[in-house]
């Protein structure tokens, strides 16, 4: 069966997705909103201690299956200190630079529910009072969160309901441009993730018979180092991270072809499992780019340190400006889906 790529809905999906807060750690609204979707669309699902989410679509062969996993977990941080001001200090939660969220809103998530908005500044923001304010280091001594609140102090902060330990989500700012490039923070990894529901939902609803059982792991921890790295199923070969391609200098991915990853940080992913990626996308015409990302970890690499003894591989819409304001295109996601449907319907090796 061919297969037809929805531009429309799959955008509108990753717009929910990104607008729903998720730093690592405080995921339990976003994973609520997947386990309806997937109630919806009739998947049989299970959900982790960890709070992900396993769904999975039986095949033909059970006895030889593959898993797929994107993670829906975002960067954040969280309230290291109430400052004597009445300000915020702030710990990062994932990997960015602190220059990437300066001047950005953001919502404080309190321990009773509340959600209280504030933006990230530096301390010494007005330049009519701090002279050298452009060559201070931008580190979490001189960040910090202005509240939206009438607040002069430590205690009237706290009487807002404001804590250490209360987290904190970076407003996306999602964008669609008429030429076809998707704007917003959190695009990792939340567009792989909406690319994975959507062809969850093209199997349902087309009755596709896949060759092998599959499952479509939902991982909530994967900026901190451990999403999928358990509970996978002791009948799973192929293990694939549905993850960004990150785009610089000296880098093969773009914005507007799948990215498929050879090597990371973690070492080589296997070498086989990757040569049959490259062939699909040679077979169904899929403009792909293979690329080695030096400074990255993903799922898949999670899951090998932990021990499974599974092929694993990665690839991904490629994203430019990662774990800052991200960006990508359209014809990234079409190409990534196409290949994600195509390996699907595959034999393992």
């Amino acid at each position: 069966m061919s297969f037809t790529f929805n531009k429309e809905e799959t955008i509108a999906l990753l717009k929910q997705l990104v607008e729903i807060p998720s730093p690592s750690g405080y995921t339990k609204e976003i994973m609520d909103f997947m386990e309806k979707i997937l109630e919806d669309i009739q998947v049989t699902y299970k959900r982790t201690n960890k709070g992900a989410l396993i769904a999975t679509i039986p095949g033909k062969d059970d006895t030889k299956q593959r898993l797929l996993t994107a993670h829906t977990d975002t960067l954040g941080g969280m309230v290291k200190e109430v400052k004597s001001s009445g300000r915020l200090k702030l710990t990062m939660v994932g990997g960015f630079n602190w220059n990437a969220v300066e001047g950005e809103y953001c919502t404080i998530h309190t321990a009773d529910g509340k959600r209280i908005r504030g933006t990230i500044l530096m301390h010494q923001t007005t330049v009519h009072v701090y002279k050298n304010a452009s060559g201070l280091a931008r580190d979490e001594n001189n960040i910090e969160v202005r509240v939206d609140e009438k607040v002069t102090n430590a205690e009237e902060t706290r009487k807002l309901g404001i804590e250490v330990g209360d987290f904190v989500s970076f407003d996306p700012r999602f964008e669609e441009t008429e030429s076809g490039f998707i704007k917003s923070r959190h695009l990792d990894d939340k567009a792989s993730t909406a690319l994975l529901l959507q062809l969850i939902k093209f199997i349902q609803e087309n009755k596709v018979t896949l060759p092998h059982t599959t499952h479509f792991y939902i991982s909530n921890n994967e900026e901190i180092g451990y999403g999928g790295n358990s509970n996978i199923p002791e009948q799973v070969i192929e293990y694939i991270a549905v993850d960004m391609g990150a785009i610089g200098d000296g880098q093969s991915s773009d914005e507007y072809t799948v990215s498929i990853c050879a090597k990371d940080s973690s070492g080589p992913y296997h070498y086989e499992l990757t040569r049959q990626l490259v062939d699909l996308a040679k077979i169904e015409d899929i403009d792909y780019k293979l690329d080695i990302y030096p400074y990255y970890g993903s799922d898949a690499s999670a899951a090998i340190r932990a021990g499974y003894d599974v092929k694993h591989a990665l690839f991904g819409p490629g994203i430019e400006a990662s774990h800052a304001y991200e960006r990508t295109h359209v014809e990234s996601l079409e190409q990534t889906a196409k290949l994600l449907f195509a390996y699907v319907n595959s034999k393992l090796l």
